[in-house]
């Protein structure tokens, strides 16, 4: 079980008028980090990443560490097994086109460097981890669970062998059932950028209903057990989907749906030191669907069966792209709060 140990909203001097996609890493002196990306509005040129420290007293006052002149988005916190703290994150107008860059911290988390693109002149769309938290493997190698949406979506992970200095690409990895949806899904895409382009509107509503917009599978979560790696994805089906790798993530089999819903928004989870999985995710099978209640399951058979555990939040508004990460028996998570802030929960978990 799960005993509330704290909760609170981190931002307390407001600095953005929007915040989204929150990323959480508790740090060995006791610490915990906190970034989201935060502007105007989601895609805006003045969204950036903001950080924030959580020391004895609480959450300190959030601070701007990645800007530029376009849109940023999706930061994700990471400790590396040399100690560095890496801050991946995505920039650009048009998400089937973003690049990845990442921040380092040899202080844990107080200065940071200046960005660098993680793989150059890379035009594949995103590479490193999209959403979630990348996996270090029993092996030492370094999975970062990737995805792209140009298209119809896709996963992969981002291999690294060399502690997060260089990547390859796995395998792609579609949701069963939808490869013919793709060349569709790209003349449509195509057709809504255009009209972009051009300040024109785009009405997705006349769409066939075979070509709405986020069809497959993206940002996945991922864990390590006895029998190999595994993802569960957020999707465009109505249903979190799942693949599975017997070679330490390079080759991963079709993903297939599980029997959790999924309203095409972030999930996320981490398994404990007794083996149990803890996701958190929005229960609604809808593509696009409400993006409430937020609700913890938990898994003691490596992710064949779910037990809902109960709600982080249920009344009517957005709660979504949660984190969860886990130091021992410390259990943080944290999730976007109405697009105003960003909630903070901390638990002890008891077997």
């Amino acid at each position: 079980m799960l005993a509330l140990k704290s909760h609170q909203l981190i931002i307390s001097v407001k600095k953005t008028l929007a915040c989204h996609a929150s990323t959480v890493l508790p740090l060995p002196d006791g610490r915990v980090l906190t970034a989201w990306f935060g502007g105007s509005h989601e895609s805006n040129p003045d969204v950036g990443i903001w950080l924030a420290e959580k020391g004895e007293k609480g959450f300190g006052e959030a601070r701007l560490v990645a800007t530029s002149l376009e849109p940023h988005w999706n930061p994700v916190l990471f400790r590396a097994p040399d100690g560095r703290i890496l801050l991946f994150y995505k920039v650009g107008f048009y998400i089937p086109d973003w690049r990845t860059y990442v921040i380092e911290s040899h202080d844990l988390g107080r200065t940071w460097s200046s960005p660098r693109e993680l793989v150059p002149g890379d035009i594949s769309g995103g590479r490193g981890p999209v959403r979630n938290k990348p996996l270090v493997l029993k092996s030492g190698r370094i999975l970062a669970p990737a995805s792209v949406e140009r298209g119809l979506w896709r996963c992969f992970m981002d291999i690294s062998d060399d502690g997060c200095r260089t990547w390859r690409k796995s395998s792609l990895i579609e949701a069963k059932g939808t490869a013919h949806l793709d060349e569709g899904l790209k003349l449509w895409q195509a057709r809504a950028l255009e009209a972009k382009k051009k300040g024109e509107a785009f009405d997705r509503s006349q769409l066939p209903p075979e070509y709405q917009h986020g069809r497959g599978i993206i940002q996945p979560t991922l864990w390590e057990d006895e029998s190999g790696v595994h993802a569960l994805m957020r999707s465009g089906e109505g249903a979190i989907y799942r693949s599975d790798s017997a070679d330490d993530g390079l080759n991963w089999c079709e993903a297939y749906p599980i029997c959790l819903p999924n309203n095409n928004s972030g999930i996320d989870l981490t398994r404990m030191d007794d083996g149990t999985l803890l996701l958190v995710f929005n229960p609604v099978n809808m593509n696009f669907g409400v993006r409430s209640p937020l609700s913890v399951a938990a898994s003691r058979d490596g992710g064949q069966s779910w037990e809902k555990l109960f709600d982080l939040e249920a009344e009517p508004g957005e709660f979504s792209y949660p984190a969860i990460v886990h130091e021992g028996e410390k259990v943080f998570i944290t999730y976007t709060h109405r697009r105003e802030n960003i909630a903070c929960w901390e638990f002890v978990w008891k077997p």
